[in-house]
């Protein structure tokens, strides 16, 4: 038989305004489980305005993540990309990641691409 117990978890917003707009977010969720006293970070959703790619958002919206789930006490940090995105994974190499596994999803809307 399969239980089901509650954990909690948190969830941080970060953003990035540029007169008025909106040009950079990210998200950094911290969670528990049992194989660890300290909780992980998954980060996810780091999004950058294409007319501000390239002038270090992306690279500030990241670091302040990892700060923050330092910060958490965190033991890990997630960051979950698509294949195709090589320009965020060369960013997240040179920001201290390394490739490790592979990361395995199933969408339950249309609206998910």
């Amino acid at each position: 038989m399969i239980h089901f117990q509650s954990v909690d978890a948190a969830g941080i917003r970060l953003s990035v305004d540029e007169d008025g707009k909106e040009v950079g977010r990210a998200y950094l969720y911290i969670m528990q489980n049992d194989l660890h006293d300290e909780p992980f970070g998954l980060m996810e959703n780091v999004w950058v305005d294409e007319t501000y790619r390239g002038q270090g958002i992306g690279s500030d919206l990241v670091n302040t993540i990892i700060q923050q789930a330092k910060e958490k006490g965190c033991y890990k940090l997630i960051a979950t990309s698509r294949s195709s995105r090589s320009q965020v994974h060369e960013l997240y190499k040179r920001l201290g990641f390394e490739a490790y596994g592979i990361e395995f999803r199933m969408n339950f809307s249309s609206l998910n691409p």
